[in-house]
């Protein structure tokens, strides 16, 4: 996308011919400050969008250190979302330190309404789970086959986990507190609680 093929603007077309000039510029400028040309790019697209909509008032003589202003925002930006990103990761790996796999007797008795809860989620949850929880996937097999970030996965699996917690804990009560072995749910093979 070229800047002269954006429609009216409020940058005057002088305005806008200094932006394009400085093109390369302003990519050198970001590319110092993140981690790939690419990212550096679509900060700029992004940018550049952004100041065609809000330069309302900026002064010919003046628009490229405004730019500036609103590249350094933008990296800023940048980098906040990113460590928002990595939070919600160190997150998820919190919950779960040690994943310990049960016998395959236990793994049996445990409380079968988790099947049927599942049904219950979102699809999108219920996806995560099934690829990363049950057929013991990676974040990444999650990414693809969803068509989003390993970041989003990671973030999309927390609240998975979470919303099934919590329909657990409404179906299952004391028993998903002391451990959910020998339950009679609403829903289960109707076995006794043992907790």
């Amino acid at each position: 996308m070229t800047l002269e093929s954006t429609p009216s603007t409020a940058l005057s077309p002088e305005a806008i011919g200094q932006l394009v000039k400085g093109h390369r510029q302003f990519l050198a400028f970001l590319e110092r400050r993140v981690e790939s040309k690419a990212v550096a790019e679509d900060i700029l697209q992004s940018a550049f969008a952004r100041g065609l909509e809000r330069g309302t008032g900026v002064d010919d003589e003046k628009v490229v250190a405004w730019f500036y202003r609103v590249l350094r925002n933008a990296v800023i930006d940048y980098y906040r979302q990113r460590s928002t990103a990595a939070r919600a990761m160190e997150a998820w790996r919190r919950e779960f330190p040690d994943v310990q796999e049960p016998e395959a007797e236990l793994r049996q008795e445990i409380c079968q309404c988790v099947s049927s809860l599942l049904d219950t989620l979102k699809p999108e949850y219920r996806e995560a789970l099934r690829i990363v929880d049950l057929e013991e996937g990676t974040l990444k097999d999650l990414a693809q086959q969803s068509s989003i970030t390993a970041d989003n996965a990671a973030v999309r699996v927390h609240r998975a986990r979470a919303a099934l917690r919590r329909r657990i804990e409404q179906a299952c009560g004391t028993c998903s507190v002391h451990g959910c072995v020998d339950c009679s749910c609403e829903g289960s093979s109707g076995a006794k609680c043992g907790g």
